[in-house]
């Protein structure tokens, strides 16, 4: 039995459909038993636990012949990560009791970096869990394709996408998500020793007119990036009900001046399968539907 955190999620949904098609069994974690129907429609069995629950996590992994670890993202932390540190406490106490064969981390590309970002919540996850007394391999993925989903209004309506990423040419490694469940699927059924640090990115790099020429592609109309200037991030975020911007504005630099990137030698990162444009036709069509 394998047991996935964070199912109801795209990272976690992907994984889930993925073991299923393995064939493997699948125990689905969630917060809300009401989330789980459409997984136990699928034959998964359903365990309920919050991520700052060590008890009732222990009894999610208790058998598990591995466990997915996926953090509840936190966009707007309070100094000093205390959402973070409170889910990295239960879930350690938590595979502690458990004893799983295996654990495999959703954490992100930079995660080595020391420079606080917001991404810094999955540097101390990997520092909390490095020394689990049983395997534990942490998956680094790109900036989510995904992500382009704020965009898919202003691509259509305007032929506009506003870009915090800069310069506009600068090619970044992204991927999709449906990549990352794909590769989760993968290691959580493999054996290894100790701890290991996989990293994956899509099959080529993107830049933010790359995104605007795939949406332009997608909606078939005239697509430009347009760049968000710095000195306008913070009064921006704080508009939309931010109160603590500066991780996310130190992350943003972060991939822009280059020091957020992958730890190891490129030769060595794992490349997913799906490109850009199918995530962004994907994402045009679920906003149509979703309006």
């Amino acid at each position: 039995m394998y047991a996935i955190t964070g199912i109801t999620g795209q990272v976690g949904g992907a994984l889930g459909r993925a073991l299923l098609a393995d064939a493997q069994p699948v125990r689905a974690i969630v917060r809300d038993l009401d989330k789980g129907r459409t997984w136990a429609a699928r034959g998964c069995a359903i365990a309920q636990a919050d991520m700052r629950d060590a008890s009732a996590l222990a009894a999610a992994f208790d058998g598990a012949r591995g466990v997915f670890i996926l953090p509840p993202s936190e966009f707007d932390p309070a100094p000093g990560f205390p959402e973070a540190r409170a889910v990295i406490d239960a879930v350690k106490a938590a595979l502690q009791m458990a004893r799983p064969a295996r654990v495999v981390c959703l954490s992100t590309v930079g995660a080595h970096v020391q420079r606080p970002n917001l991404l810094t919540q999955r540097t101390l996850l990997e520092e909390a869990l490095a020394d689990l007394p049983m395997p534990v391999a942490f998956l680094r993925p790109a900036w989510f394709m995904e992500n382009a989903a704020w965009d898919v209004a202003s691509a259509r309506d305007d032929g506009i996408v506003s870009s915090f990423l800069q310069p506009l040419d600068k090619a970044l490694p992204m991927v999709a998500t449906a990549d990352i469940g794909r590769v989760a699927a993968t290691m959580l059924q493999q054996e290894w020793i100790g701890k290991r640090v996989v990293e994956l990115e899509g099959p080529r790099r993107v830049s933010p007119r790359d995104i605007a020429a795939a949406f332009g592609a997608v909606l078939g109309r005239e697509v430009h990036a347009q760049v968000v200037p710095r000195m306008m991030w913070n009064d921006l975020f704080r508009a939309q009900q931010m109160k603590y911007p500066l991780p996310r504005i130190q992350m943003l630099d972060g991939f822009n001046e280059g020091w957020i990137d992958f730890e190891q030698d490129p030769a060595q990162v794992l490349k997913g399968d799906v490109e850009l444009e199918t995530v962004l036709r994907q994402l045009v069509s679920a906003h149509a539907l979703a309006n």
